[in-house]
C-alpha cells in the first residue's frame, strides 16, 4: 500500500506542485488548505508523514505542529516543515514545536524526495513490521444505543449502561445524545438549555476538532462526561447534518475509553452510518407485540446494511407490567434473534434518580434493575477486554 503523506499550505500552487511531484514518486497525496482543516484530516486519515507550511492565515504551522504532537492519534507522525522562512530563529521555533526536519522553499524535487525518504525510513511506524501492524492508538469501544421507535426508554438505558460501565471499569465513558430537539438527559441530572451538541453539528466538519468536541463535554458526578442534546424541536432539523455527526463520533472515540451513543429511534442516515462503524450495537425493544414486530424489522433492514444480526445485542425493557407482553422466550422466538438482558419496571428507583440528578442504578445498588444494568456493563467491558 502507498505511504500517504499530508500537504498543509494556503498556497494552492504550492499543493498542487508539491502533490504532484510527490504523486510521481508512487505516494498517496492528501492535502488541505489551512491548518484547522489539515489538523481534522490527520486526525481521521492517519498519515505516514505531515508536510507543513509555516506561514498560513488561521493557524500557523507552528501551532499546528504542537497540536499534532499532543494528540496521541499523531504523536509520532513525521512532521516536514516546508517553508520560505530561513532564519535559525524560526527554524529553532519549528524543531521545539515538535518538527522532525526542515526543507526551505523552493527545492529541488530530488531534495524533497530525499528528505521525504529519510523521514519515512526512521519513522515508528516503519520500524518493524510488528509496530507498522499496531494500531496508531488504542480507539474507544462505541457503543450504540437505538430502537425501532420512540418511547422505549432508549436514553435512560444509555445513562445507566454508561454509569454502569464507568462504576465497573473505572475508566474514561462519554456517552452523547445524537437526538437533536429531542435532548432529555440534561433535564434528568442537569439543566435546561444545553447547546453542546447543536453548536457542534451548525459547524463545519472540518471545524469539529478533537479540541472543540472535548470543550463540549459537560463532567457529571456520576463520572461519565456528558454530550448533550438540546431539547428545542427547532433542532429536529439538525438531523440531516450527517458529516457532522460522523466527525463528532470519531473525535469522542479518541476522547473516552468507552464511548456510548443514544441514537434515537428509528434509521436516519446518520444512524445507518455510524452503526456500521460501533463496536457494539444495543437494539432496545419491549415485550409489546407491535414492538417486536418492527424490532425484527430493524434487524433485517440492519442486515441489509451488512450489519448481521449477530453484531446486535437485544435487551428488553419492560418499563411496566402488563398482561400484554410477550415473554422473554416469545420475543426471542418472534425475533429469532437472543436478547442478551431482560430490565424490569422499577419506577422507585427512577424516581430516585431524578430526585438525586443523577444515574439511577447508582442510587440504589442492590436494585435488581440496576444490578441488571451492572451485569450489561459486564459483559461488554469483558468483551473489550478480548479485542
Amino acid at each position: 500500500m502507498a505511504e500517504k503523506i499530508l500537504i498543509i499550505d494556503d498556497d494552492v500552487d504550492t499543493l498542487k506542485l508539491v502533490g504532484l511531484m510527490l504523486q510521481k514518486q508512487g505516494y498517496e497525496i492528501s492535502a488541505a488548505s489551512n491548518g484547522a482543516l489539515g489538523l481534522a484530516k490527520a486526525l481521521e486519515e492517519r498519515p505516514d508523514l505531515v508536510l507543513l507550511d509555516v506561514m498560513m492565515p488561521d493557524m500557523d504551522g507552528y501551532e499546528v505542529a504542537r497540536r499534532l504532537r499532543k494528540n496521541p492519534v499523531t504523536s509520532s507522525t513525521p512532521i516536514l516543515m516546508f517553508t520560505a522562512k530561513t532564519q535559525l530563529d524560526d527554524k529553532v521555533t519549528g524543531f521545539e514545536a515538535g518538527v522532525d526536519d526542515y526543507l526551505t522553499k523552493p527545492t529541488h524535487p530530488t531534495e524533497l524526495q530525499a528528505h521525504v525518504r529519510a523521514l519515512l525510513a526512521r519513522s515508528p511506524k516503519k520500524a518493524s513490521p510488528a509496530s507498522a501492524a499496531a494500531p496508531a492508538e488504542k480507539r474507544a469501544c462505541v457503543i450504540g444505543v437505538f430502537a425501532a421507535r420512540a418511547g422505549l426508554g432508549v436514553s435512560a438505558v444509555a445513562l445507566n449502561l454508561a454509569a454502569a460501565i464507568y462504576n465497573r471499569a473505572q475508566a474514561e465513558v462519554a456517552l452523547a445524545e445524537f437526538t437533536p430537539g429531542a435532548g432529555s438527559l440534561a433535564l434528568e441530572i442537569s439543566s435546561a438549555g444545553q447547546k453542546g451538541l447543536s453548536d457542534l453539528l451548525k459547524a463545519n466538519p472540518t471545524e469539529i476538532t478533537r479540541e472543540r468536541v472535548q470543550s463540549a463535554l459537560v463532567p457529571h458526578a456520576c463520572g461519565v462526561k456528558f454530550l448533550f442534546a438540546s431539547e428545542n424541536p427547532r433542532e429536529v432539523a439538525l438531523s440531516a447534518q450527517t458529516q457532522q455527526f460522523e466527525a463528532i463520533a470519531a473525535r469522542l472515540s479518541s476522547l473516552a475509553h468507552f464511548v456510548i451513543l443514544d441514537l434515537g429511534s428509528g434509521l436516519p442516515l446518520f444512524s445507518q452510518k455510524i452503526l456500521a462503524t460501533c463496536s457494539e450495537r444495543i437494539l432496545v425493544t419491549d415485550g409489546a407485540p407491535n414492538t417486536i414486530y418492527r424490532s425484527k424489522l430493524m434487524l433485517e433492514t440492519l442486515n441489509g446494511l451488512n450489519i448481521p444480526s449477530a453484531a446486535v445485542s437485544v435487551v428488553l425493557n419492560n418499563r411496566a407490567h402488563t398482561e400484554a407482553h410477550m415473554t422473554m422466550t416469545q420475543a426471542q422466538d418472534a425475533l429469532a434473534q437472543p436478547i442478551v438482558m431482560t430490565f424490569m419496571p422499577a419506577p422507585e428507583l427512577f424516581l430516585q434518580g431524578a430526585r438525586a440528578k443523577t444515574a439511577p442504578v447508582l442510587t440504589q445498588p442492590a436494585n435488581m434493575t440496576a444490578q441488571q444494568f451492572m451485569k450489561l456493563g459486564d459483559m461488554l467491558v469483558a468483551r473489550q477486554k478480548t479485542r
